[in-house]
This record gives structure tokens, sequence and C-alpha cells, in this order.
């Protein structure tokens, strides 16, 4: 059971949300938040294993609370669902370690979809927001030089990370255990000095692995 905590400032569109991601037998919303700030301090009081997070909040927005919340809380994912189809917002939150970006136009079961992808290690980006935002990921990050020597199993896990592939898709795509991928990826980021998944995927996409 993934315990999720929705912040929200708008009751109706929370308690929504609630009813959506609950009709999963696999998420309990076991919290709500109408700001960033009420989210950190459910987070110092209580194990929450998914966040789903609007951005504009009064009193602290969703932006900051994700970087607060992965300062302190690295492991617990963060999805930002929010109205506006701006890529500056998406920028920011990946940015500050958010694990997906959805409009909240996106259908029932694509919540649902997004949680399970965040959950298994994927990277989930609205198509209208993703087809403005990875030229511009790919753009500041072409001043960093990320050559490294990866070895043929290396290169084929980032090849999939880059594809979106979860680390369960990834372990039955290359026969491999989740534990095994998880390792992987652990030492891929290591010795390319990545922070993360995200920059990761972003290093397949710029380096064109998928047409290998």
């Amino acid at each position: 059971m993934w315990r999720v905590l929705v912040v929200e400032d708008q009751t109706i569109v929370r308690q929504g949300l609630k009813v959506i991601l609950e009709q999963d037998p696999t998420i309990i919303v076991t919290h709500e938040a109408e700001n960033g700030q009420q989210a950190i301090e459910i987070m110092e009081k209580h194990l929450i294993d998914f966040i789903m997070m609007d951005v504009r909040m009064p009193v602290m927005n969703g932006i900051e609370a994700t970087r607060i919340i992965k300062e302190r809380w690295p492991h617990t994912k963060i999805l930002i669902l929010t109205t506006f189809n701006d890529d500056e917002y998406a920028m920011q939150a990946l940015k500050e370690g958010a694990n997906g970006f959805l409009l909240k136009t996106s259908e029932p079961a694509k919540l649902i979809e997004a949680v399970y992808s965040c959950m298994n290690g994927g990277l989930t980006i609205h198509d209208e927001v993703a087809a403005k935002v990875m030229p511009r990921l790919l753009q500041r990050n072409q001043k960093k030089s990320m050559d490294v020597d990866l070895t043929p199993r290396e290169l084929e896990i980032t090849k999939l990370v880059g594809e979106g592939q979860t680390n369960k898709e990834i372990s039955e795509r290359l026969h491999l255990s989740v534990g095994t991928v998880k390792n992987h990826i652990t030492h891929i980021l290591q010795k390319m000095n990545l922070r993360d998944r995200t920059q990761l995927a972003i290093y397949a996409v710029k380096h064109h692995l998928n047409d290998i």
C-alpha cells in the first residue's frame, strides 16, 4: 500500500483527486494539505511514499515545497499536478527533483498510471509540456561534459532509461532482477556524476542513445 499526500489549496479538487487515486487498491490518501508548508509539517510527523503537489498555493508554493522535501526526504516521490501548461514551472519542478509533471486536464487513468510510474522509478511528463521542456533541458546541458566510458550493459540500461522505462520494465526487458537494475543505475549515476534519473534520461536523449 502506497501512502499518498495530496497537496492542493482547493478543497473540491483535493477531494476529487483522493476519490480518483483510491480507485486503485494499492493507493491510499492518508493525508491532505492546503499548501507546501502544511505538506512539510505532515512529512515531519508521518511516513509518506508519494506526494501529488499543486504549484500555485498560498503560504508556500509547490516548487519551493518540492525543493525542501527532496532535500530532507529524497526517497519520497513527487508528482507536480497543475492547471498551467507552463514549461518554466516544469523546468523548475524537475530541477528541484520532481518525479513527474502532469496537467490537471489529464484523464483519471493517467493520474494512477503516473503514480505507478513514479513509484517504479520512471519519469512522467505530460506530452504537451515535454515537447517544450526537453529541448530546453538538452540545451542547458550542452555545456556539461558527460562523456564517460560505460560498459555495454550500462549503456543498454541508460538507453532504456532514456526511453522512459521503469526499473521493472528494464528488468523484464533484460532478464535481470529489479535489484540488479537499481544497482546498475546507482553505479551509472556515480560514474557519470549525475544527480538523478532525470539527468540520466537527458544524457540518453542528448547522445541519441535511442538511435543505437
